[in-house]
């Protein structure tokens, strides 16, 4: 079979994709359709895994009581965070906007499945944590497919991984990976929000190649 033609106009417009995909906070009402968060996962299972494992597992919060919960535990674990702070950086944090789930239409919870039989454990005897990486890199998969789409993602690591796994009743072998706000921003950025709040500039090192 041959493969498609990925022309420098191809390559240009996917170094835009990347530079346009934002961790969104704001988002519009309006409602993303069921249909569309499905083409979004399909996507995202295309994601490479550690031994053809998939782990990954989807699950859509739509439930109002489910959502709410969750609020509940980004506040708490919010709270604690800024207590860690202190100073300037403690004023600062208390102004970020750390998530949009109260106005995100959609809420999509990522996990790792530990028990899959998939795989056969290939690839990860020394380093079992590449089945988490696996699910990760289905998450930024779907993060880049919406994107492409015009719609947002806002990953909320601010949470009780296990409030949220006893709130969604997922087997207990499932392991939280993120918890996703999607919709479609109020407002678009080709920088980070925490770079233009000026909480982190860029890093020289991130983008340096070492040699041994």
């Amino acid at each position: 079979m041959r493969p498609p033609d990925f022309d420098d106009a191809f390559c240009d417009r996917l170094a835009e994709l990347f530079r346009w995909r934002r961790d969104v906070r704001h988002f519009r009402s309006e409602p993303v359709p069921r249909h569309v968060l499905e083409e979004l996962v399909a996507l995202a299972a295309l994601s490479p895994s550690v031994g053809f494992s998939q782990p990954w597992r989807f699950v859509r919060v739509a439930d109002a009581a489910r959502r709410n919960a969750v609020i509940a535990s980004f506040e708490r674990a919010n709270a604690e965070a800024l207590a860690g702070y202190e100073g300037t950086d403690a004023a600062k944090y208390a102004t970020l906007k750390l998530a949009g789930l109260r106005e995100a239409p959609a809420h999509l919870a990522v996990f790792c499945d530990t028990a899959t039989p998939r795989g056969k454990g290939l690839g990860r005897a020394t380093m079992p944590e590449t089945l988490a990486y696996s699910a990760a890199n289905a998450v930024y998969t779907l993060w880049l497919a919406a994107r492409a789409r015009g719609i947002g993602v806002g990953w909320v690591s601010i949470l009780e991984p296990g409030v949220v796994s006893r709130t969604l009743d997922v087997p207990g072998t499932w392991n939280l990976i993120a918890y996703l706000c999607i919709g479609y921003p109020v407002a678009e950025a080709d920088s980070p929000e925490l770079e233009r709040a000026q909480w982190e500039s860029r890093d020289p090192d991130s983008t340096t190649l070492h040699e041994r």
